[in-house]
């Protein structure tokens, strides 16, 4: 029997949107009304100074009571047609800074750093401010309800930045990404898996799986168990991170005190879209260190500016005491190290020692100390400086 071509376009129609209805129902978005979230909040400039100006958008509302949330937004001097644009979310004792959006504007975006604390560019609790972000707020107030807790508001609030910056008139509402440190990359870890307007993410230190391995376990281990159990299945960006598909970096320190490599690794595992490691040895845990690596910059501007992509890892394997990765480079790379520990225990307190591979061709090789009891990864620096690593590994 022949079909019209009115039938075949109505059953084509009712395939395309089946499609995108399973594709919504894989996003987790939790207790977050993302149609309310995606709309422009309302905005009042403060004032401005150079390329920096001041601002206040609307937040969430706080215990039946309207919010604001300050906010610096940056842009070059001198542009010309729509910017690619950043939100750049801050972590624990930070606020909203000031160099961190000029930083990227001098790369050529706009951006906006918002305070995540109800504080103003004065450190001080604004009269009509969210939740402060302390540790009662993030972990004690669920019990009081989750819209009450500290993560709910700031998750809000880093999605009400991201549709502000879409709403003005020099931004490229289709060339946005995130960066946060810390409780700002864990905060990134839950926005990404949620906000899927953004098209590039890049997570510092911060993960999921908090429950299982990071600096809050006692705050965790104290909270009443029906409570523990709603704050994991509410705010730990374990339950987001499947959401995730645009390309993501993610950054962090070998010993990081609060952020640790095995919830780090089941963190980034997780993730649905392509992913970019970038493990080293050290790195120091603070906002300023959190924004230095030069690879965030290169791995944003690959994606938003079609400029050369990182170096990538496609395989790495281990045969007895050889360990041998395989990778892609768009830049030229001139040094490959292998970073090994033979500790146990807590991960901050592992030491560990690095020595130089062998670089041949489109492969790194290079030889473990031993068979067993080791944990290692390679790393990749290409003619930019810029590292890439594999997934940390064990022997045993």
């Amino acid at each position: 029997m022949r079909m019209s071509a009115r039938c075949i376009a109505a059953m084509t129609i009712g395939v395309v949107l089946t499609a995108t209805n399973v594709r919504a129902a894989e996003r987790d978005t939790g207790p977050w009304d993302l149609t309310s979230l995606y709309k422009a909040p309302k905005v009042e400039w403060a004032g401005s100074d150079g390329s920096v100006r001041s601002l206040y958008y609307a937040g969430e509302p706080y215990r039946g009571s309207a919010t604001r949330v300050f906010a610096y937004y940056a842009a070059p001097k001198t542009a010309t047609g729509k910017l690619p644009a950043m939100v750049l979310v801050h972590g624990g004792g930070g606020k909203a800074f000031r160099e961190w959006a000029e930083l990227w504007a001098k790369r050529g975006y706009a951006a906006i750093a918002m305070d995540l604390a109800g504080k103003g560019p004065d450190g001080k609790r604004l009269p009509d401010g969210g939740p402060d972000q302390t540790h009662v707020q993030k972990f004690d107030h669920i019990a009081r309800g989750i819209k009450t807790a500290w993560t709910y508001h700031a998750v809000a609030n880093v999605i009400r930045a991201h549709s502000l910056l879409r709403s003005l008139p020099d931004v490229d509402a289709d060339r946005t990404g995130i960066t946060g440190i810390s409780w700002g990359g864990y905060l990134t870890c839950i926005v990404a898996g949620l906000d899927d307007r953004f098209k590039v993410a890049a997570p510092v230190y911060g993960c999921g799986f908090l429950h299982e391995n990071s600096a809050w376990l006692d705050a965790l281990a104290k909270m009443p168990p029906a409570d523990r159990k709603r704050w994991i299945e509410t705010f730990d960006p374990s339950r987001y991170l499947p959401g995730c598909r645009m390309p993501m970096l993610f950054v962090n320190g070998t010993n990081d005190f609060a952020y640790p490599l095995d919830s780090y690794r089941k963190s980034y595992r997780r993730v649905r879209g392509p992913r970019t490691l970038c493990v080293t040895v050290g790195m120091k845990h603070s906002h300023v260190h959190g924004w230095a690596p030069k690879e965030i910059g290169l791995f944003v501007d690959s994606v938003l500016r079609g400029a050369k992509t990182l170096a990538r890892f496609v395989d790495d394997t281990r045969k007895g005491k050889e360990v041998v990765a395989r990778f892609k480079a768009a830049v030229p790379v001139r040094s490959a190290a292998l970073h090994c520990t033979t500790d146990a225990g807590a991960w901050n307190d592992r030491k560990w020692q690095s020595v130089p591979a062998r670089l041949e061709a489109d492969r790194v090789v290079a030889h473990l100390p031993a068979e067993k009891g080791i944990v290692y990864f390679m790393t990749l620096t290409d003619d930019r400086g810029a590292i890439v690593s594999t997934e940390h590994r064990t022997t045993d």
